[in-house]
Order: structure tokens, then sequence, then C-alpha cells
């Protein structure tokens, strides 16, 4: 794939920050409304809650989700970055696509099951408690990008015909 020129590339960067954000925001309230229902006594309460998250789940989360994907996606295959050349993006890819499978698929059936039984269900805890917890790791390792190139990435450098970078711009470093 082409790279993307600087206006789209930041274009598309800021709607996957902003989409990534909602997800986390969406994955905490969730967690929130989890642990409300399943810690109160009020019957009323524990099904106010599951409905709430069903809003969520059925209007918000699906597409939160495939557009996080999707601008990642194309961000990592537009860009000097890659898909496969840093093993951070490697890995934020696939923890990505857990995270987006399991939300739909695993999710919001758990969801619409429990707002249908309006029991209290400790899985509603346990679920938004390993999504956050995922986003907060992204969210870092896209800030740190660690663990250095892949070997495809490797691979990809050593074979260029001269000191620059992969994509033809000169390397540079950042903090």
């Amino acid at each position: 794939m082409k790279h993307l020129k600087r206006p789209a590339r930041r274009a598309l960067l800021v709607l996957h920050v902003a989409v990534s954000v909602a997800w986390l925001g969406l994955s905490v309230g969730l967690l929130t409304l989890g642990i409300t229902a399943w810690t109160t006594g009020d019957p009323s309460l524990t099904e106010a809650s599951y409905r709430a998250m069903k809003v969520f789940a059925d209007w918000l989360l699906a597409p939160v989700a495939v557009v996080t994907l999707v601008s990642g996606l194309v961000l990592s295959l537009g860009t000097p970055w890659g898909l496969a050349r840093h093993r951070w993006v490697w890995i934020k890819f696939w923890i990505t696509m857990a995270t987006a499978a399991a939300t739909v698929f695993a999710l919001r059936p758990e969801i619409e099951h429990a707002a249908a039984a309006g029991v209290p269900d400790i899985s509603l805890v346990a679920a938004p408690t390993v999504s956050t917890t995922a986003y907060l790791f992204m969210t870092a390792i896209s800030i740190l990008k660690p663990w250095g190139l892949t070997r495809r990435g490797r691979r990809l450098r050593s074979g260029a015909s001269s000191p620059k970078a992969v994509d033809g711009r000169s390397v540079r470093r950042t903090a």
C-alpha cells in the first residue's frame, strides 16, 4: 500500500485516537455499570444497569470496535510503521482483533442475556475489566513503542539500499 499523504495520515490518526479513546471510555462505563449491577441489592437497579449496558452494546460497541480496527489497520499499512515491522504495532493489531471479536461475539450476547434475566452476572464485571486493561496496555505501548523491529522489519531495513528508513525518508529517532 502506498504511504498516506500527511493531511490524510493526520486526519486518520485523529479519527483512530478518538475512536480508541471512545472504546476505552465505553469499557470503563460498562465496568461501572457491571459493578453497580453486581454489588447492589436492589433488583430494579440491577435491571436498569443491564438495560443501560444493552444500549451501549447495541448502538456503540460494535461500530467503535470496527472503526478502531479499520483505522488502525489503514494507518499501519499507510505509514512507515507498517503492520508487521514493529512488534508494538503487531501486538496492538492482534489485541485489537481479539477484543473486537470478544466484544461482538461474546460480550454483546452476554449483555443481552443479562438484560433479559435481570440477575447479577459477574462475567459482566470481568469482561470490561479485561477489556479496560487491554486498552490501557495498548495505549501505553502506542506511546512507549517498545520491543523494536520484528524479523520482517529487520529484514526490510537491512535490505534497504541506503541508510534511510524503509519508506525512503531519513531515519529519525523519537524520544
